[in-house]
């Protein structure tokens, strides 16, 4: 048998076509499907995880810049965003980001609090990697790579094909992903193993994904590509107030990034560009001295300069009374925008929708309808916030199922 030890955790590569029995198997070794692996397997359960790339927990990799913000301090139900907002709360109350941070401080990995309570790897997301690794092979938990599934059926059992191999058990726990980052390997399949077993599916979509302009508005404000000021994005009656760019094609940032995942095309957005700061006021106060020189200040110390100089060029008051002047100043806070898209998939960072929650135990991940075939992690309905909320969705999800299992 074939085998290559990775980081501390002995992998096995696909061999001859044999068949394997094992308590559970678990599809995909990412965030979810780790956890849920390791807890399963801490249980004396003989898990076996099969994974379809060359290595474990890619999509982990890249994270945070490669650091991980593999957690939120602040984290609560309320971050996320699903068909059944109560969904969620059963197992994020049932492992919380202290619990997650426990097991970081046990394995010495140095890290730290950015802005609103995202903690971040102070080396690299192959910290999280290996200790996910090693919580695995501590376990006893068996981890095949290249593994492509064929085919997946139920018979007494669940069945689950590769190319070379067959392998059995009782329960089957797909952690597969959404289809966000395709060229890290993302696929549908999830959704299509849920509708092969009868399960509803929210309609899937990118989330936390940048926001494209039209040609006229990519013509008006483009050629500012990489200028970035505090603004509240607001839509669908979500607002978020943090750090908008203007890119090559539109918007992203922070702001826009969370208010992507509240926005359906072809809805507008709001975005307050002076949030706190009043850009007419002087201006409406003193009549005698009102000109486009004087009401450029204003709005150069609340913005970028550029974006300053091309606002006032494209909404200059219609006149200099004091009717205009606080169309102006509204026009400012409630700039409208409906874009033509999204980047997609490509850019995403997660995906929103999937398996329908009202299919799944809020408990424990378990189909309601097919004892022992459970789903956790991006695949399912549940889509968390910017900041380490989706990572801490994963790690709760994977928690409840390798409890269950």
């Amino acid at each position: 048998m074939p085998v290559r030890a990775y980081a501390g955790c002995a992998f096995v590569r696909d061999q001859t076509v044999s068949s394997r029995r094992f308590d559970a198997i678990v599809l995909g070794a990412g965030a979810a499907g780790l956890l849920c692996a390791a807890e399963a397997g801490k249980r004396g359960r003989r898990v076996a995880v099969l994974e379809r790339a060359e290595r474990a927990g890619k999509k982990i990799l890249i994270s945070g810049g490669g650091r991980c913000n593999f957690t939120n301090i602040h984290c609560n139900s309320e971050n996320f965003i699903s068909a059944n907002p109560h969904f969620a709360k059963s197992a994020l109350a049932g492992f919380t980001p202290a619990d997650f941070i426990a097991v970081v401080e046990k394995y010495r990995i140095p890290y730290h609090e950015k802005t609103l309570g995202q903690l971040f790897c102070d080396r690299s997301a192959q910290d999280i990697t290996g200790m996910l690794e090693s919580e695995c092979r501590d376990a006893g938990v068996k981890i095949f790579l290249n593994a492509r599934v064929s085919e997946v059926a139920k018979t007494t059992e669940f069945v689950v094909r590769t190319e070379s191999e067959e392998f059995r058990a009782q329960v089957l726990v797909v952690a597969t992903g959404g289809l966000s980052i395709p060229k890290m390997g993302a696929t549908p399949f999830g959704y299509e193993l849920a509708r092969q077993f009868g399960l509803k599916i929210q309609p899937t979509r990118p989330a936390l994904v940048p926001l494209v302009f039209g040609r006229h508005a990519q013509k008006q404000y483009c050629d500012l590509a990489g200028v970035s000021a505090e603004v509240i994005a607001s839509a669908d009656g979500a607002a978020f107030r943090e750090k908008m760019l203007i890119t090559h094609r539109g918007l992203s940032g922070p702001a826009i990034l969370q208010i992507s995942s509240y926005w359906n095309n072809p809805a507008t957005i709001a975005i307050d560009l002076a949030p706190g700061h009043e850009l007419t006021a002087l201006l409406r106060e003193e009549a005698a001295n009102r000109n486009l020189t004087t009401a450029k200040a204003p709005f150069h110390r609340a913005l970028p300069n550029r974006l300053a100089e091309r606002w006032l060029e494209l909404h200059p008051p219609a006149a200099w009374t004091n009717h205009a002047l606080a169309e102006l100043e509204r026009e400012a806070h409630n700039w409208q925008i409906t874009p033509a898209g999204t980047e997609g998939y490509d850019k995403a960072e997660v995906t929103a929708g999937g398996v329908d929650t009202a299919e799944l135990s809020s408990k424990t991940m378990e189909c309601k309808k097919i004892p022992g075939l459970y789903f956790i992690g991006e695949v399912v309905d549940v889509t968390g916030h910017l900041g380490g909320f989706n990572f801490q969705w994963a790690w709760a999800s994977g928690f409840s199922a390798g409890q269950a299992l």
